[in-house]
């Protein structure tokens, strides 16, 4: 297809990125819901994606839960966990300045990563794959759990934008941002909302936690190494759009992936050389005025 590179690397590579896309538009989504719905930049989220794989794993070896269950059962203790944060650290810190509770979820992710590391050590743990197996696509071979990983993903972020941007809780949810004096004059319980939001955002870095457990190691710095990019998708989708961050997410997910194929040496500073320019064209981010959340 191009000189020296063959159709089957470039296909190949576009899968691989579409899967390494799909953690980035998960992570996004949930850091974009906080924030565009409480206006706190949760430096926790890559900690409580770390804490969902670990759940998951500790399910399987303590417990004997598999894969599926745990599906259900560790993003819901990791929102739990959310919500614990959210009334006792977070909600004091409503009303201040964004940079207090961004140093705040910053110190509760180096204590949760370091708590991990303390009790389980720096070496990945391995988890088992629930569906062995793939397909010969003809130039590679794929494996099924990543297309379920991918499947799963879009489905996750399709479901999540609709239930936002077209039900009537997700009407609350944008009208309680903008004037929550007003809602609560409707009798809906504003700080309950606020809560349930937070537990909402942090169970979807819960959720990815559990789907990047089969495909990576579980370790304790697998949340803080992915977040310096899923940041970088925000900033560049543009910090309230949901759209903005599932979108840009699968974009530079395969950006990524091109780019080991043309220029490998550039392939771990790409997505930062997309939002320097972003920033530079577009401060508020490319999606930025494209939706109302």
């Amino acid at each position: 297809m191009f000189d020296g590179i063959s159709t089957q690397l470039l296909l190949g590579q576009i899968l691989i990125g579409l899967i390494n896309g799909s953690f980035y538009a998960m992570l996004s989504m949930g850091l974009v819901i906080i924030f565009g719905m409480m206006h706190v930049i949760n430096f926790t989220h890559g900690a409580q994606y770390m804490l969902g794989a670990f759940c998951a794993w500790l399910l399987l070896n303590y417990l004997g839960i598999g894969y599926w269950p745990s599906l259900v059962l560790a993003p819901l203790a990791v929102a739990l966990f959310g919500i614990f944060l959210e009334r006792v650290l977070l909600r004091p810190l409503a009303g201040l300045d964004h940079l207090y509770s961004l140093l705040a979820t910053y110190a509760v992710a180096l204590i949760v990563e370091g708590l991990v590391r303390i009790k389980y050590g720096s070496t990945g743990l391995p988890y088992d794959n629930p569906i062995p197996g793939g397909v010969n696509l003809g130039f590679m071979f794929m494996p099924y759990y990543r297309l379920w990983v991918v499947a799963f993903s879009i489905v996750t972020c399709v479901g999540t934008w609709l239930l936002i941007d077209h039900t009537k809780l997700g009407a609350y949810l944008r009208a309680a941002n903008e004037n929550p004096q007003i809602v609560q004059t409707f009798g809906i319980n504003v700080p309950k909302l606020m809560t349930l939001t937070y537990g909402f955002g942090v169970g979807l870095a819960g959720l990815c936690g559990v789907l990047a457990a089969p495909i990576y190691q579980v370790s304790p710095s697998m949340g803080s190494s992915l977040m310096i990019v899923v940041f970088a998708v925000v900033v560049i989708g543009g910090m309230g759009s949901i759209i903005g961050a599932v979108a840009t997410g699968y974009m530079l997910g395969i950006v990524e992936g091109l780019t080991k194929v043309f220029y490998p040496e550039a392939a771990s500073v790409v997505i930062f050389l997309f939002m320097t320019v972003a920033l530079y064209l577009r401060p508020q981010g490319i999606f930025s005025g494209r939706e109302a959340n």
